[in-house]
Protein backbone atom coordinates (compact mmCIF):
# COMPACT_ATOMS: atom_id res chain seq x y z
CA UNK A 1 0.00 0.00 0.00
CA UNK A 2 1.54 3.54 -0.95
CA UNK A 3 0.73 6.29 1.82
CA UNK A 4 0.67 9.83 0.72
CA UNK A 5 -0.36 13.34 2.66
CA UNK A 6 -2.89 14.19 -0.10
CA UNK A 7 -4.80 12.67 -3.12
CA UNK A 8 -6.67 14.52 -5.41
CA UNK A 9 -8.97 12.51 -7.47
CA UNK A 10 -9.55 13.84 -10.51
CA UNK A 11 -7.17 15.82 -13.23
CA UNK A 12 -9.60 18.57 -14.67
CA UNK A 13 -9.22 21.92 -13.59
CA UNK A 14 -10.94 21.55 -9.99
CA UNK A 15 -7.70 18.71 -9.52
CA UNK A 16 -5.36 20.65 -10.77
CA UNK A 17 -6.06 23.72 -9.02
CA UNK A 18 -6.61 22.20 -5.44
CA UNK A 19 -3.91 20.36 -6.10
CA UNK A 20 -1.32 23.33 -6.42
CA UNK A 21 -3.13 25.63 -3.69
CA UNK A 22 -2.39 22.78 -1.42
CA UNK A 23 1.44 22.65 -2.81
CA UNK A 24 1.54 26.69 -2.01
CA UNK A 25 0.04 26.17 1.47
CA UNK A 26 2.99 24.13 2.60
CA UNK A 27 2.01 20.52 1.43
CA UNK A 28 4.93 18.44 -0.37
CA UNK A 29 3.44 15.10 -1.10
CA UNK A 30 0.78 14.88 -3.13
CA UNK A 31 -0.71 12.47 -5.52
CA UNK A 32 -3.38 13.47 -8.26
CA UNK A 33 -5.25 10.20 -9.74
CA UNK A 34 -6.47 10.45 -13.28
CA UNK A 35 -9.01 8.13 -15.33
CA UNK A 36 -8.08 9.43 -18.35
CA UNK A 37 -5.03 9.66 -20.52
CA UNK A 38 -4.55 13.59 -20.51
CA UNK A 39 -4.48 15.91 -17.63
CA UNK A 40 -7.45 18.49 -17.96
CA UNK A 41 -10.53 16.83 -18.04
CA UNK A 42 -13.52 18.02 -19.73
CA UNK A 43 -11.77 21.35 -20.88
CA UNK A 44 -9.53 19.25 -23.83
CA UNK A 45 -12.84 18.94 -25.69
CA UNK A 46 -13.58 22.49 -25.24
CA UNK A 47 -12.02 24.26 -28.08
CA UNK A 48 -14.56 27.33 -28.50
CA UNK A 49 -13.26 30.60 -26.35
CA UNK A 50 -14.98 32.09 -22.93
CA UNK A 51 -12.78 30.08 -20.63
CA UNK A 52 -10.02 32.44 -17.88
CA UNK A 53 -11.98 35.64 -18.20
CA UNK A 54 -11.75 36.12 -14.77
CA UNK A 55 -8.85 34.00 -13.60
CA UNK A 56 -6.55 35.13 -16.40
CA UNK A 57 -7.93 38.21 -17.11
CA UNK A 58 -7.59 36.82 -21.25
CA UNK A 59 -10.24 34.87 -23.37
CA UNK A 60 -9.22 31.61 -23.77
CA UNK A 61 -10.27 28.37 -24.90
CA UNK A 62 -11.02 25.41 -22.99
CA UNK A 63 -7.81 23.82 -24.45
CA UNK A 64 -5.81 26.72 -23.74
CA UNK A 65 -7.00 26.93 -19.98
CA UNK A 66 -6.29 23.82 -19.28
CA UNK A 67 -2.63 23.66 -20.93
CA UNK A 68 -1.72 26.48 -18.62
CA UNK A 69 -2.39 24.24 -15.57
CA UNK A 70 -0.97 21.14 -17.29
CA UNK A 71 2.37 23.03 -17.70
CA UNK A 72 2.01 24.48 -13.71
CA UNK A 73 1.10 20.88 -12.51
CA UNK A 74 3.95 19.04 -14.43
CA UNK A 75 6.80 21.41 -13.49
CA UNK A 76 5.74 20.93 -9.75
CA UNK A 77 7.90 18.11 -8.44
CA UNK A 78 5.88 17.96 -5.26
CA UNK A 79 2.64 16.49 -7.20
CA UNK A 80 2.79 13.07 -8.57
CA UNK A 81 0.74 12.82 -11.72
CA UNK A 82 -1.23 9.25 -12.27
CA UNK A 83 -2.75 9.29 -15.21
CA UNK A 84 -4.94 5.81 -16.90
CA UNK A 85 -5.69 5.64 -12.82
CA UNK A 86 -9.70 4.74 -12.40
CA UNK A 87 -10.42 4.35 -8.55
CA UNK A 88 -13.24 1.86 -8.04
CA UNK A 89 -13.28 1.98 -3.96
CA UNK A 90 -12.82 4.47 -1.50
CA UNK A 91 -13.30 3.69 2.42
CA UNK A 92 -13.84 5.85 5.34
CA UNK A 93 -10.41 6.05 6.51
CA UNK A 94 -9.13 7.33 3.32
CA UNK A 95 -7.74 4.51 1.23
CA UNK A 96 -8.23 3.86 -2.33
CA UNK A 97 -8.19 1.53 -4.44
CA UNK A 98 -7.61 2.24 -8.38
CA UNK A 99 -6.92 0.57 -11.50
CA UNK A 100 -3.75 1.61 -13.98
CA UNK A 101 -3.41 -0.67 -17.33
CA UNK A 102 -2.48 -4.43 -16.17
CA UNK A 103 -2.38 -3.67 -12.19
CA UNK A 104 -4.36 -2.70 -9.10
CA UNK A 105 -3.10 -0.14 -6.29
CA UNK A 106 -4.32 0.98 -3.09
CA UNK A 107 -3.09 4.04 -1.57
CA UNK A 108 -4.02 5.69 1.98
CA UNK A 109 -4.18 9.57 2.21
CA UNK A 110 -3.75 11.37 5.32
CA UNK A 111 -5.79 13.90 3.80
CA UNK A 112 -7.97 13.58 -0.04
CA UNK A 113 -9.72 16.18 -1.84
CA UNK A 114 -12.75 14.47 -4.75
CA UNK A 115 -12.58 16.49 -7.80
CA UNK A 116 -14.27 14.09 -9.62
CA UNK A 117 -16.82 16.64 -11.69
CA UNK A 118 -20.11 15.87 -12.95
CA UNK A 119 -21.91 13.75 -15.52
CA UNK A 120 -24.74 15.02 -18.05
CA UNK A 121 -28.55 13.95 -17.62
CA UNK A 122 -29.98 11.61 -20.12
CA UNK A 123 -32.86 10.83 -22.24
CA UNK A 124 -34.00 8.55 -19.66
CA UNK A 125 -34.10 10.41 -16.57
CA UNK A 126 -36.40 13.20 -18.62
CA UNK A 127 -38.65 10.00 -19.58
CA UNK A 128 -38.94 10.96 -23.38
CA UNK A 129 -41.25 7.99 -25.03
CA UNK A 130 -40.46 6.15 -28.22
CA UNK A 131 -38.46 4.54 -29.60
CA UNK A 132 -34.88 3.73 -29.18
CA UNK A 133 -32.79 4.22 -32.37
CA UNK A 134 -28.93 5.25 -33.31
CA UNK A 135 -28.84 9.17 -33.06
CA UNK A 136 -29.63 10.10 -29.28
CA UNK A 137 -26.22 11.56 -27.90
CA UNK A 138 -25.70 13.43 -24.54
CA UNK A 139 -24.29 17.08 -25.55
CA UNK A 140 -21.07 16.13 -24.06
CA UNK A 141 -20.51 13.20 -26.11
CA UNK A 142 -21.32 14.65 -29.38
CA UNK A 143 -18.72 17.24 -28.62
CA UNK A 144 -16.25 14.53 -28.16
CA UNK A 145 -17.05 12.96 -30.96
CA UNK A 146 -16.67 16.22 -33.30
CA UNK A 147 -13.82 18.06 -31.51
CA UNK A 148 -11.50 15.22 -30.27
CA UNK A 149 -12.36 12.08 -32.91
CA UNK A 150 -12.97 14.06 -35.84
CA UNK A 151 -16.50 12.47 -36.09
CA UNK A 152 -19.78 14.19 -37.73
CA UNK A 153 -22.83 12.24 -35.83
CA UNK A 154 -25.15 13.79 -37.81
CA UNK A 155 -26.61 16.00 -40.25
CA UNK A 156 -29.76 17.00 -39.00
CA UNK A 157 -30.39 18.15 -35.44
CA UNK A 158 -32.80 18.44 -32.64
CA UNK A 159 -31.22 20.04 -29.31
CA UNK A 160 -33.23 18.68 -26.15
CA UNK A 161 -32.47 21.11 -23.34
CA UNK A 162 -31.00 24.43 -23.31
CA UNK A 163 -28.12 23.94 -21.28
CA UNK A 164 -24.24 25.25 -22.02
CA UNK A 165 -22.95 22.39 -23.81
CA UNK A 166 -26.11 21.90 -26.21
CA UNK A 167 -25.94 25.57 -27.34
CA UNK A 168 -22.58 25.48 -28.13
CA UNK A 169 -22.87 22.15 -29.82
CA UNK A 170 -25.63 24.35 -31.87
CA UNK A 171 -23.19 26.22 -33.24
CA UNK A 172 -20.68 24.02 -33.71
CA UNK A 173 -22.70 21.51 -35.79
CA UNK A 174 -23.70 24.56 -38.20
CA UNK A 175 -20.11 25.08 -38.42
CA UNK A 176 -19.52 22.13 -39.27
CA UNK A 177 -22.26 22.10 -42.71
CA UNK A 178 -25.47 20.52 -40.64
CA UNK A 179 -28.63 21.65 -39.80
CA UNK A 180 -29.72 22.54 -36.65
CA UNK A 181 -33.44 22.44 -36.80
CA UNK A 182 -34.38 23.05 -33.20
CA UNK A 183 -33.23 23.52 -29.54
CA UNK A 184 -36.82 22.47 -27.46
CA UNK A 185 -36.50 24.35 -23.82
CA UNK A 186 -39.27 22.92 -21.58
CA UNK A 187 -38.72 26.28 -19.11
CA UNK A 188 -39.67 29.82 -20.22
CA UNK A 189 -35.91 31.08 -20.34
CA UNK A 190 -32.72 29.26 -21.13
CA UNK A 191 -30.75 27.32 -18.37
CA UNK A 192 -27.46 28.07 -20.10
CA UNK A 193 -25.62 31.61 -20.14
CA UNK A 194 -27.14 34.27 -22.12
CA UNK A 195 -23.92 35.05 -24.03
CA UNK A 196 -24.06 31.35 -25.38
CA UNK A 197 -27.86 31.68 -26.34
CA UNK A 198 -26.74 35.03 -28.38
CA UNK A 199 -23.95 33.79 -29.86
CA UNK A 200 -24.46 30.17 -30.72
CA UNK A 201 -28.44 29.57 -31.62
CA UNK A 202 -29.54 33.76 -32.30
CA UNK A 203 -27.04 34.29 -34.21
CA UNK A 204 -27.10 31.77 -36.55
CA UNK A 205 -31.20 31.75 -36.27
CA UNK A 206 -31.81 28.62 -35.03
CA UNK A 207 -35.00 28.58 -34.02
CA UNK A 208 -35.11 28.14 -30.14
CA UNK A 209 -38.81 26.91 -28.80
CA UNK A 210 -39.31 27.94 -25.09
CA UNK A 211 -42.37 26.29 -22.66
CA UNK A 212 -42.15 23.21 -25.18
CA UNK A 213 -41.17 19.40 -24.88
CA UNK A 214 -40.34 16.87 -27.04
CA UNK A 215 -43.20 14.65 -26.61
CA UNK A 216 -42.09 11.33 -28.58
CA UNK A 217 -38.89 10.05 -30.56
CA UNK A 218 -39.73 8.20 -33.40
CA UNK A 219 -37.43 5.97 -36.15
CA UNK A 220 -36.41 2.04 -36.34
CA UNK A 221 -32.82 1.80 -37.06
CA UNK A 222 -32.34 5.91 -36.69
CA UNK A 223 -34.23 8.63 -35.29
CA UNK A 224 -36.37 9.69 -38.00
CA UNK A 225 -38.53 12.18 -36.53
CA UNK A 226 -39.82 14.27 -33.27
CA UNK A 227 -42.80 15.16 -32.07
CA UNK A 228 -42.85 18.79 -30.36
CA UNK A 229 -45.57 20.23 -28.08
CA UNK A 230 -46.44 23.48 -25.76
CA UNK A 231 -46.66 23.19 -22.21
CA UNK A 232 -48.66 25.10 -20.22
CA UNK A 233 -47.63 27.05 -16.54
CA UNK A 234 -48.27 23.37 -14.90
CA UNK A 235 -46.29 21.58 -17.62
CA UNK A 236 -49.10 20.04 -18.98
CA UNK A 237 -49.73 20.05 -22.97
CA UNK A 238 -51.65 22.93 -24.58
CA UNK A 239 -54.08 21.08 -27.09
CA UNK A 240 -53.64 21.38 -30.56
CA UNK A 241 -49.89 22.83 -30.79
CA UNK A 242 -48.29 19.41 -31.52
CA UNK A 243 -45.67 19.29 -34.67
CA UNK A 244 -43.01 16.89 -36.03
CA UNK A 245 -39.47 17.92 -36.41
CA UNK A 246 -37.80 15.65 -39.27
CA UNK A 247 -33.84 14.61 -37.95
CA UNK A 248 -31.57 11.58 -37.72
CA UNK A 249 -29.73 13.05 -34.33
CA UNK A 250 -30.64 13.72 -30.89
CA UNK A 251 -28.44 16.31 -28.60
CA UNK A 252 -29.81 15.90 -24.56
CA UNK A 253 -28.50 19.06 -22.75
CA UNK A 254 -30.46 18.90 -19.68
CA UNK A 255 -28.39 19.56 -16.76
CA UNK A 256 -25.62 18.15 -14.91
CA UNK A 257 -25.36 15.90 -12.09
CA UNK A 258 -22.17 15.97 -9.78
CA UNK A 259 -20.30 12.89 -9.48
CA UNK A 260 -20.27 11.69 -6.00
CA UNK A 261 -20.62 7.22 -6.06
CA UNK A 262 -16.92 6.70 -4.57
CA UNK A 263 -17.93 8.92 -1.30
CA UNK A 264 -21.00 7.59 -1.11
CA UNK A 265 -19.20 4.02 -1.39
CA UNK A 266 -17.42 5.47 1.61
CA UNK A 267 -20.70 6.41 3.72
CA UNK A 268 -20.20 10.28 3.17
CA UNK A 269 -24.02 11.90 3.09
CA UNK A 270 -25.13 12.35 0.04
CA UNK A 271 -28.13 14.94 -0.80
CA UNK A 272 -30.61 12.79 -2.59
CA UNK A 273 -32.05 15.86 -4.51
CA UNK A 274 -28.58 16.97 -6.58
CA UNK A 275 -26.30 14.43 -5.67
CA UNK A 276 -23.68 17.07 -3.91
CA UNK A 277 -22.20 15.73 -0.59
CA UNK A 278 -24.05 17.24 2.45
CA UNK A 279 -21.65 19.27 4.59
CA UNK A 280 -21.97 22.19 7.41
CA UNK A 281 -19.24 23.90 5.96
CA UNK A 282 -17.92 24.63 2.25
CA UNK A 283 -16.23 21.83 0.00
CA UNK A 284 -16.43 19.96 3.17
CA UNK A 285 -17.75 16.39 3.35
CA UNK A 286 -19.50 14.32 6.31
CA UNK A 287 -15.97 12.21 6.22
CA UNK A 288 -13.24 14.03 8.47
CA UNK A 289 -10.43 14.82 6.07
CA UNK A 290 -12.54 14.57 2.94
CA UNK A 291 -13.25 17.49 0.96
CA UNK A 292 -14.95 17.96 -2.51
CA UNK A 293 -14.75 20.61 -4.81
CA UNK A 294 -15.36 21.82 -8.66
CA UNK A 295 -18.34 20.56 -9.95
CA UNK A 296 -18.70 17.07 -7.76
CA UNK A 297 -19.42 19.73 -4.56
CA UNK A 298 -21.66 22.07 -7.04
CA UNK A 299 -22.24 22.83 -10.14
CA UNK A 300 -20.95 26.29 -11.48
CA UNK A 301 -21.21 28.16 -15.01
CA UNK A 302 -18.16 29.24 -15.14
CA UNK A 303 -14.36 27.33 -15.26
CA UNK A 304 -12.65 30.29 -13.43
CA UNK A 305 -15.31 29.82 -10.91
CA UNK A 306 -14.46 26.11 -10.42
CA UNK A 307 -10.46 27.45 -10.20
CA UNK A 308 -11.60 29.59 -7.29
CA UNK A 309 -13.56 27.09 -5.81
CA UNK A 310 -10.67 24.49 -5.85
CA UNK A 311 -7.85 26.73 -4.60
CA UNK A 312 -9.79 27.22 -1.44
CA UNK A 313 -10.26 23.38 -1.17
CA UNK A 314 -6.70 22.82 -1.28
CA UNK A 315 -5.97 25.22 1.56
CA UNK A 316 -7.95 23.70 3.37
CA UNK A 317 -6.83 20.51 2.87
CA UNK A 318 -3.17 21.81 3.61
CA UNK A 319 -4.93 23.11 6.71
CA UNK A 320 -6.06 19.85 8.42
CA UNK A 321 -2.75 18.22 7.66
CA UNK A 322 -1.32 20.74 9.42
CA UNK A 323 -3.45 20.65 12.39
CA UNK A 324 -5.27 23.48 12.13
CA UNK A 325 -9.12 22.06 11.13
Amino acid sequence: MINKDLVIVGGGPAGMAAALSARDAGVRDILLLERDQYLGGILNQCIHTGFGIYHFKELLTGCEYAGRFISLVERSREIDVSLKSFVVRLTNDRVLTFLKPGKMETVRAKALIMATGCRERTREMIHIPGTRPAGVFSAGLAQKLINIEGLLPGKEVVIVGSGDIGLIMARRFTLEGARVKAVIEIQKQSRGLMRNVVQCVHDFDIPLYFSHRISRISGRDRVEKVEAVRVDEQGNDVDGSRFEILCDTILVSVGLIPENELIEMAGAKIDSATNAPLSKELNTTSIPGVFACGNCYRVYDLVDSVTRDAQVCGRMAAEFLAGAR
